[in-house]
């Protein structure tokens, strides 16, 4: 048996640290346990990574220290998991123990209790991180009928509250409804009318509410040319598709079809969606189909109830995974299939610690896994579609709604023609006015998107020109009309709104641009009656997003108004109307990308409209309506937009046709920041890759977010068109940024915030 353990610690280092395995863990300190360490006069968890009979030579002569304790039975990590995880570590340049931690479940409470009780952790010593609690819990469950046996009040109060449950209930809710005891429990166990059970049941508010089951739809012939394939892979060998389906195409369809393909073949699979609490319609129809035997993955759940459901995936007692971007790194048995679903979205690229793109890296794991992977979107990113006409992913296209509906009609309001309403309203303009007052009249309802937020949501000084900006971040504040404050959404500093200018000192500041709350109440003011909702993330704060749609899809409210939160693929088949205001707003981004999201994201809202059986209409608000990712999108051609927007790509070159890599600096003190930036980049410009002109330098220069959380911040572009050599030039670099004490360096590999 191996006696030597290479363990992998949770902490902003890259190598391994060695362990001796005591004889009495032998048979369950294996690769992919978790277990307990020493390290640093402290106590950690820790992951064995590999295991050897032979101690590292340069480790000859020293004291290792041995293993505590395995706190797994069996090894969390299944090797197919640890193994990608290695990989994607490497990827990124990130230490293998921060990204192993990152998706390893808590510590439980009772746990650490045990430890403790073994004299493992002293008196007041705790392991770092989220500590769960058991999600165990009792349940009572009745075995005989109470027939001619007598029963005391507040027993026949159970068995009436069980009868009525179907026979089984917590037992805490019990108690709590009953008024019974722990002591009227036992009695009717003692008398054989009832037995108590721990289980492991996590709650989920996903599934506080009962789903009938559904009855699958016929199948378009897009649909069904899709699904063969999809099915057919599955049954015989790892392959990647890219699903370019149109808004209501039915690309869910296939996504059940193949799920339950991979289920026939005992295979599991993981859905991944860009933000779990913005689709309770999908996983509602998930549940329509498979019945409850999911594992929903979001931010909304407890420790407890994400470690419970870790632990039945782990154990194979769930084989379905649904969750935004981590989800992908679930311990999922016998994986078969990964969906990415609106594989588009920016969301699936971690912007903090482990940088990672969840998209890039499903189709690694399906591929290492020997599993089916599908990118699914009516807008594929570039990457993607140019991943599908080199061969790299099968195309497979849904061309048209799967209900028979038309895609809506769409209309460019050229603002320069219509800078004003009625009443002089310059937000809404008469075109879109009309629209949304015959929509109201006609019993339909309508979606009004913005892509920003708050009330006056910048205030400018009209004497000096200046906005108000937050002291610590350089950032124009945003001004809330319900708080009657400003704030900053980066760090949060927040003080009332006045009318005095900070710079100059003038009683003259004012209003530039808008926000959600403006806008919801310039349409109350042009649609008398109307009954508006917001959906943004300040609203989400208070409120909850599933109470907010599951109302506007019952029509309790006739208008929805929001940010990006309302383009995400929400079916809702009374929506006739929707609006755009300010679109090309996006467009002035300083981002390679601009154009691209720009399209998708008016792509994304003008499919909301016209699902039902009603027509639909768009109307798109702009200055700039000659420009190419509008004209596409009013026209709903993607294909059109990506032949001249991927030209565009070209020269200079940019993604697909390069690879980047961003360092960002930061430091307290400006000066410093710039001059460990210029180091840096005079380090650089010293590497063989960089003298062959294989890799070109771009900066360094200040970041377009220039100070964030009282910090000062540089950032340095790396960019090659070929990824070896560039990797070869931050494997070098990353050991020496390592090293730096004064500043910090980040790295993010394949970038997607410039900011």
């Amino acid at each position: 048996m191996s006696r030597f353990a290479s363990v992998a610690i949770g902490i902003p280092r890259r190598e391994l640290f060695t362990y001796s395995v005591p004889e009495a863990l032998r048979e369950v300190a294996q690769r992919g346990s978790r277990v307990l360490v020493h390290f640093n006069r402290r106590k950690e968890a820790g992951v064995i990574v590999a295991l050897s009979d032979e101690l590292p030579p340069e480790l000859e002569g020293t004291k290792i220290l041995p293993i505590l304790e395995a706190l797994d039975s069996d090894p969390y990590f299944t090797d197919e998991l640890l193994s990608f995880i290695e990989e994607a570590a490497r990827y990124y340049f990130h230490p293998l123990g921060e990204v192993l931690k990152s998706f390893s479940p808590p510590v439980r409470r009772d746990q650490i209790a045990s430890l403790k009780r073994e004299g493992l952790l002293g008196e007041g010593e705790q392991l770092r991180g989220v500590k769960a609690r058991s999600q165990e819990r009792d349940y009572v469950v009745i075995r005989d009928e109470v027939g001619r046996r007598k029963l005391g009040a507040a027993q026949a109060r159970v068995m009436q509250a069980l009868l009525a449950a179907g026979g089984e209930a917590d037992a805490l809710v019990l108690m709590r409804e009953t008024g019974a005891t722990r002591a009227t429990l036992r009695r009717l166990e003692e008398m054989g009318l009832l037995s108590q059970e721990r289980r492991l049941r996590p709650a989920d508010p996903f599934f506080a509410e009962e789903v009938a089951r559904d009855v699958p739809p016929e199948l378009t012939a897009e649909q069904s040319e899709a699904v063969e394939a999809i099915r057919a892979a599955i049954r015989g060998r790892s392959e990647a598709f890219l699903l370019k389906g149109v808004t209501g195409s039915g690309k869910t369809e296939v996504y059940l079809r193949a799920i339950e393909e991979a289920r026939r073949q005992d295979k599991g699979a993981v859905l991944l969606v860009p933000e779990i609490s913005l689709t309770p319609q999908l996983v509602g129809r998930f549940r329509a189909r498979f019945g409850d035997g999911l594992a929903v993955l979001h931010s909304g759940l407890d420790a407890s109830a994400r470690e419970a459901a870790m632990r039945a995936l782990r154990a194979g007692e769930i084989h379905v995974a649904i969750g935004a971007r981590s989800a992908l790194f679930s311990p999922i048995q016998n994986l078969g299939l990964i969906i990415v679903d609106e594989e588009h979205d920016s969301s699936f690229k971690q912007e903090e610690g482990f940088r990672y793109q969840a998209r890039d890296m499903a189709l690694l794991r399906a591929h290492r896994a020997g599993a089916v992977a599908i990118l699914g979107s009516a807008t594929p990113s570039f990457e993607s579609m140019f991943g599908a006409e080199r061969g790299r992913l099968r195309l497979l296209t849904l061309s048209e709604r799967a209900t028979g509906a038309k895609l809506p009609s769409v209309e460019i309001v050229d603002l320069r023609r219509y800078p004003m309403g009625r009443d002089g309203e310059k937000l809404i303009s008469y075109p879109l006015a009309e629209a949304l007052r015959g929509c109201l009249d006609e019993g339909g309802q309508a979606i009004v998107f913005l892509n920003r937020r708050g009330y006056l949501p910048a205030l400018r000084c009209e004497q000096c020109g200046a906005p108000e900006e937050c002291p610590s971040c350089s950032v124009a504040m945003t001004a809330h009309k319900s708080e009657g404050r400003l704030r900053c959404h980066y760090c949060d500093h927040s003080l009332p709104i006045r009318l005095r200018c900070t710079l100059c000192g003038a009683d003259a500041l004012t209003s530039f641009s808008l926000g959600t709350e403006k806008l919801e109440e310039a349409l109350s003011s042009q649609l008398s009656g109307a009954r508006i909702a917001r959906l943004d993330r300040d609203v989400v704060s208070h409120r909850s997003v599933e109470r907010i749609l599951s109302d506007f899809r019952a029509h309790r409210y006739d208008i929805l108004v929001g940010t990006q939160m309302v383009t995400k693929g929400h079916d809702i088949p009374n929506v006739t109307v929707v609006g755009v205001v300010l679109a090309d707003q996006s467009l002035s981004f300083s981002d390679f990308r601009a154009s691209e999201r720009t399209f998708q994201l008016l792509s994304q809202v003008a499919g909301r409209a016209g699902r039902g059986e009603r027509a639909g209409r768009v109307l798109i608000q702009t200055y700039q309506p000659e420009n190419d990712a509008i004209v596409c999108a009013a026209r709903h051609d993607f294909d059109g937009f990506y032949a001249k927007a991927i030209g565009e790509r070209r020269d200079p070159a940019y993604p697909p046709f390069a690879h980047l890599a961003l360092l960002r600096v930061d430091a307290a003190d400006e000066a410093l920041a710039e001059r460990e930036s210029s180091r840096l980049a005079a380090l650089l410009g010293t590497h063989p890759a960089l003298r062959e002109e294989r890799v070109e330098l771009l900066g360094p220069a200040p970041a377009q977010l220039k100070k964030l959380r009282n910090r000062h911040r540089y950032q340095i572009f790396l960019r090659s068109g070929e990824r070896g050599p560039l990797r070869r030039v931050l494997g070098d670099l990353v050991p020496r940024i390592e090293r730096l004490r004064r500043v910090r360096v980040s790295l993010d590999v394949d970038p997607y915030s410039m900011l």
